[in-house]
């Protein structure tokens, strides 16, 4: 007896429309996957630019910019405060001789800072300046008088405001507590040089403004010195960083003309 062949039923299958559904469905779902996982998995993307060289401490992560920015304040140091011991001698004004002292008393207070910063995180800092730091001393020994007066104050002011962006930088980005403090620091005497620096008069703000937007580093030949303060000193209001150093820093303010200059803008 012959057996009835049954008819194909309805439905099953991949080939069927539910099938065809569920197979779409699935190979939708492979397509929104795999390229997650794999850009996940290449190096140089993702999260891991963002933690990039990143360390954790005991005060928080410590990332490559935070290290950096340690680095440049010890360096800022090495320089800037010689700097400041050549301008108190050298300088030809009370002006220029009074930034040479806030010079002094600002990165002697951040060099203990920082060195006990780097020490609490485990860094090693550098103990001598940056050929480049070395040219801008030489550059200021082998000045005299007035020309003196004008390539410090100008060479010191642009290193300054290279630095405050920085500084500006490290506080806004940091989750490291003592990187977060050292910020706070290196912002106000930052900020108390900057003025300072400013009071003496020969600061040439068009030539400043020229490297800033140059972004290039302090000129080793700037502008020709100007016989004297391009304008009458403004008062520097000194913002001494803590702890009150032995003696109360004195203001710009009352710096004379130098002989023979007309200093009028």
């Amino acid at each position: 007896m012959r057996s009835r062949q049954r008819p194909p039923i309805n439905g099953r299958g991949i080939f069927s429309g539910t099938g065809i559904i569920v197979t779409g469905l699935m190979a939708t779902l492979l397509a929104m996957i795999f390229p997650i996982w794999s850009y996940a998995d290449r190096s140089g993307t993702g999260l891991d630019v963002l933690n990039a060289d990143t360390v954790s401490t005991g005060y928080g992560p410590l990332s490559a910019l935070d290290r950096d920015f340690i680095t440049k304040v010890r360096l800022a140091g090495l320089w800037e405060l010689p700097a400041g011991r050549q301008a108190r001698e050298k300088g030809t004004t009370p002006a220029v001789r009074t930034a040479g002292e806030h010079l002094i008393e600002g990165h002697a207070f951040l060099d203990e800072r920082v060195r006990d910063v780097a020490a609490q995180l485990s860094l090693q800092l550098p103990n001598e300046p940056t050929d480049q730091q070395q040219e801008w001393l030489a550059t200021l020994n082998s000045a005299q008088g007035v020309e003196y007066d004008s390539r410090f104050a100008n060479i010191l002011r642009l290193a300054h405001g290279k630095v405050f962006s920085v500084v500006a930088q490290v506080r806004a980005s940091t989750r490291n507590s003592l990187v977060r403090k050292l910020a706070d620091d290196a912002n106000t005497t930052v900020l108390d040089h900057i003025t300072v620096l400013e009071a003496t008069g020969y600061v040439d703000y068009e030539a400043l403004a020229r490297d800033m937007v140059a972004d290039s580093t302090p000129p080793l030949t700037p502008s020709p010195a100007p016989p004297g303060p391009t304008s009458d000193p403004a008062p520097a209001v000194p913002v001494t960083p803590p702890p009150s150093p032995a003696y109360t820093l004195p203001s710009a303010a009352s710096s004379p003309r130098p002989a023979g200059g007309s200093g009028d803008s």
